[in-house]
């Protein structure tokens, strides 16, 4: 990666992507894009995100994670849907993963602009009521400015809430402007139905 700079490199194979959409270009866009946030031009489809500030995982490291989880995804399908009719399908022995869009910062970089987490909330009760587990990460302990993001869950809907350390807020990085970001520490939520 480092023949010809990062950068370069990265454009080209995004170049390549968006002329020819392939598993394997997209795979590595998706490891080195800024934030690892994908996003597609509405215009046109292309993918727009710019290359990420960070280095890019070894091709050694990738290589490991990709033997370690070719087993595990053996005979999985995978959709491209709207997460409500997939959710639809969940049954008794299922397990639905929900990682929505966080609130008061993503939506737009998301492209989520439409997207209420009062229909997901309605969409997981209808799940645990036919029988499937459901698992919702989400955001926990974070601020926006001096607001403290605070996601009202309904009482009973999950019977495990577990909160994970995520770090210091990318999000106040930005905003306090080089000040120390050292009490900004973030904590996301875990939150299990079963």
């Amino acid at each position: 990666m480092r023949e010809g700079g990062k950068s370069p490199v990265y454009e080209s194979i995004k170049s390549a992507f968006n002329a020819r959409p392939n598993g394997a270009d997209f795979l590595f866009l998706a490891r080195a894009c800024y934030g690892g946030v994908i996003r597609f031009r509405q215009a046109d489809g292309a993918m727009s995100t710019p290359c990420g500030s960070h280095d890019p995982i070894s091709p050694d490291s990738f290589a490991r994670r990709v033997d370690d989880w070719h087993p595990r995804l053996a005979g999985t399908e995978l959709l491209v849907s709207d997460y409500l009719p997939v959710m639809e399908q969940a049954r008794r022995g299922d397990l639905v993963y929900c990682d929505p869009p966080y609130a008061h910062t993503q939506a737009i970089v998301y492209g989520a602009q439409a997207f209420r987490l009062e229909g997901l909330l309605a969409a997981i009760e209808r799940c645990r009521s036919r029988g499937a587990g459901v698992a919702l990460s989400i955001d926990g302990t974070k601020k926006s400015g001096r607001y403290l993001c605070d996601i009202p869950i309904p009482r009973g809907l999950f019977r495990r809430d577990i909160p994970i350390s995520v770090g210091r807020s990318m999000l106040r990085r930005f905003q306090m402007a080089g000040r120390s970001v050292r009490a900004e520490v973030v904590t996301d939520r875990l939150l299990l139905s079963w």
